[in-house]
């Protein structure tokens, strides 16, 4: 990479935490903003200033110290941060380039108005409109039309073309199935109205898929775009589960999945990690989410790949050319360690030092322990990524199931179906 650059992260979570191990491999200063004096990055960063990610101020002394800024997840202040970048501050992500990612509603915005498949969705603020009066009604007179329209008013309305069941995202700030609701009645809808504000989420039709699946993409300052192999992921109460790398797709379908982050990064001339989360189903590949940063579905790319997710966003940070990633193992499984019981920070037990060590010992595992305080059900404290041997597909797909059990046998699943998982 040349002469060591030095980068600033706002945030310092687990995913600045995987950057600022990378940092360390390569020689890059990684200076990390962070609320919390024991957040898992704290103790690989260069320095620390110790704020919330929103703090602007914290921000500008953050870039201070650095040649660029980049970010750990998408919750991100774009307009107070505006003066920084007129200032002459480098994001990296731009920020316009970000600020058609940065939630949900603006995503989706972003998919149709670049026509990528992507579920039929509407704002959920619209069941309150009325609908268009029947035309038989509308015809007998203006009576009859404005007592529809008021009937409308009283009881929420499901826009034409939607029935149920759907699904319901807040906007901003959901993450790990927090912010997400089932509506399978107009009951459970009058109940999400009476408890969050309308005009931050969205409804979206509930897609029949028959898998997940993700890539992560990279596009540096020169225009080139990369990817890692298209994975599978699977999902337990709506938070990640595994991720089988590389998912056996057909060359035309992996080809379909590369253009699609290809145009999204060409069109916002977004420079960075871009991740994108798909359904694959009867009706083709549908585009889920996007996330600008780093992903859960890339972990496993620290060790099965020459250039992980998180030297990707090095290099582009930094203003290096990319180079195609490539596996150095047939495959790879990484299992997420979601927390299965509740422990507050001071018990010892929370460490699960009996389950680290024995995943550790597992052949051909590496394990990544987050180093967070406490757990809770469906909390990510760690993840576990085991490198594969079978070339054949079939047969290492057989051979990642069975070394899911493994894991499992040691790191069981949380059991609390139906429970709103944190993070």
């Amino acid at each position: 990479m040349g002469a060591a650059p030095s980068i600033g992260i706002v945030g310092g979570g687990q995913l600045a935490w995987m950057l600022a191990e990378a940092a360390r491999r390569r020689g890059v200063e990684l200076h990390v903003q962070t609320p919390g004096p024991h957040d898992p990055a704290v103790s690989l960063a260069t320095s620390v200033i110790q704020a919330g990610v929103r703090d602007v101020a914290a921000t500008q002394q953050l870039a201070s110290r650095c040649s660029a800024v980049s970010f750990e997840n998408e919750w991100v202040d774009l307009d107070g941060l505006a003066p920084l970048a007129a200032a002459g501050v480098r994001f990296v992500p731009d920020l316009e380039a970000l600020r058609p990612l940065v939630c949900k509603r603006s995503q989706r915005e972003l998919l149709n108005r670049f026509n990528l498949p992507s579920p039929a969705w509407f704002p959920l603020e619209r069941v309150h409109e009325p609908p268009e009066p029947p035309e038989a009604a509308a015809a007998g007179g203006g009576a009859a039309a404005a007592s529809i329209q008021a009937a409308a008013v009283a009881s929420p309305q499901l826009p034409p073309g939607f029935a149920y069941p759907l699904m319901a995202k807040a906007a901003s700030g959901g993450y790990d199935g927090k912010g997400t609701a089932v509506l399978r009645s107009d009951g459970d809808l009058d109940a999400l109205l009476a408890r969050v504000d309308p005009s931050n989420w969205i409804v979206e039709e509930f897609v029949n898929f028959e898998l997940e699946l993700a890539v992560v993409a990279a596009r540096d300052q020169f225009g080139d775009v990369v990817c890692l192999p298209v994975v599978q992921t699977h999902q337990y109460q709506q938070v990640c589960d595994w991720v089988l790398a590389p998912y056996e797709a057909p060359h035309a379908l992996q080809q379909a999945v590369r253009n699609m982050a290809a145009s999204l990064l060409t069109a916002l001339n977004y420079v960075g990690v871009l991740s994108m989360e798909l359904f694959y189903g009867p009706r083709g590949l549908m585009i889920n989410e996007l996330a600008p940063r780093t992903h859960n579905s890339g972990h496993y790319s620290i060790e099965a790949c020459d250039l992980s997710q998180f030297d990707l966003q090095l290099l582009a940070v930094a203003g290096e050319q990319l180079s195609e990633p490539a596996l150095q193992s047939p495959g790879a499984l990484m299992v997420n360690l979601l927390g299965f019981e509740h422990r507050p920070a001071d018990d010892p037990a929370a460490a699960y030092e009996a389950q680290r060590q024995a995943l550790s010992a597992l052949p051909n595992a590496h394990l990544h322990w987050y180093g967070k305080a406490g757990s809770s059900l469906g909390r990510k404290l760690g993840h576990i990524t085991v490198l594969l041997q079978q070339s054949d597909p079939a047969a290492r797909r057989q051979e990642a199931m069975a070394r899911l059990e493994q894991v499992r046998q040691i790191w069981p699943l949380p059991q609390r179906p139906g429970a709103e998982q944190s993070s």
